[in-house]
């Protein structure tokens, strides 16, 4: 009798420990692709990708990524590669708004969702679109660079300076609309000479605000589009004794720009926040492959930072993700 007893003991014993076997489920494998690997602004996205599935045991994340932006014919490889791998879904920072859409709808067809973060690209057939909204982040910019030139009684007639890390980038060209609809409104007089592009390399940067130190000696400012054109004019100004003179505002944040702030070379950065696009991007693909309704468009947000705030609680996390890093 006490043998039959524990023999049905173990038998209801294997079948709970296959019931919970059958329960169980692998986590869901979310490939995250950025734009480049050379640039601390998409390690920041990354950073908030990864820690999400930190926080998240059922989610698994693989990072993908070509060495730099300009390399839009690689992402779209490791593109169509990551879907034949048959990840559950995608997290994608389109360097182009074309060149992938063949390939994101591919993956949608495939039953894959595609999230697309930062660059909008030229399809309805994604799960969901997450970014900044660039024309407003760029009239902050030109707000914020009138506001300095203002308190430092630069007057608000004469020439501006636009480097720029890209040419046809629809984020560049929205953040670059943005700024100087707005420095035309708010000051008609303040001209803005030819844009500058840089093909997103520093140096490049560096040797166009340089050039436009030595063409123009009465320059009263610069705007940088992205964190490589920021460190490129950075450079400049200091190279040329012209730093803390020549007001500069720049996007985004690495460690260049960051000292270059605290050095007063830098008068102001206008933040995004990667961080959130990586963080929020694979919650929303964790939402998508459950079938959760997502809205179209959500903005990302953004801040403007300067040596009087940097120190903020709220603004270090937003400066350096890394201190966020699980």
């Amino acid at each position: 009798m006490k043998i039959k007893l524990l023999l049905s003991l173990l038998s209801v014993s294997v079948c709970l420990c296959a019931g919970v076997a059958v329960a169980q489920t692998k986590p869901l494998n979310i490939a995250v692709i950025i734009k480049a690997t050379d640039s601390d602004f998409w390690q920041y996205m990354a950073i908030g990708a990864e820690n999400y599935a930190k926080e998240h045991p059922n989610v698994k994340v693989t990072l993908f990524g070509p060495p730099s932006e300009s390399d839009v014919d690689k992402q779209v490889a490791i593109l169509e590669n990551v879907i034949t791998k048959k990840p559950d879904g995608i997290l994608i920072a389109s360097t182009s708004s074309d060149a992938a859409v063949p390939a994101i709808e591919d993956a949608m067809q495939k039953g894959i969702p595609v999230v697309t973060a930062d660059n909008r690209v030229k399809t309805k057939k994604v799960a969901a679109f997450l970014a900044t909204d660039n024309l407003k982040a760029g009239a902050l910019a030109a707000d914020k660079l009138v506001e300095v030139l203002k308190a430092a009684n630069k007057g608000l007639k004469g020439k501006i300076a636009l480097i720029s890390a890209y040419a046809g980038n629809e984020v560049l060209v929205n953040r670059d609309e943005g700024f100087s609809k707005r420095l035309k409104e708010i000051a008609p007089d303040l001209q803005i000479l030819p844009v500058r592009y840089v093909d997103n390399d520093i140096q490049k940067a560096m040797a166009s605000a340089s050039d436009l130190l030595l063409a123009n000696p009465d320059l009263l400012g610069f705007f940088g589009d992205n964190n490589h054109t920021g460190d490129g004019v950075s450079l400049a100004l200091r190279s040329s004794g012209k730093a803390g003179k020549v007001p500069a505002v720049a996007f985004d944040s690495d460690p260049e720009e960051i000292k270059a702030l605290s050095d007063g070379v830098l008068s102001a950065l206008v933040l995004q926040d990667p961080y959130g696009m990586g963080y929020k991007g694979v919650d929303f693909v964790v939402k998508a492959i459950n079938k959760e309704k997502l809205p179209e468009y959500t903005d990302t947000g953004v801040a403007v930072v300067t040596k009087a705030n940097m120190d903020d609680e709220k603004m270090k996390g937003l400066l350096n993700p890394n201190i966020l890093k699980k």
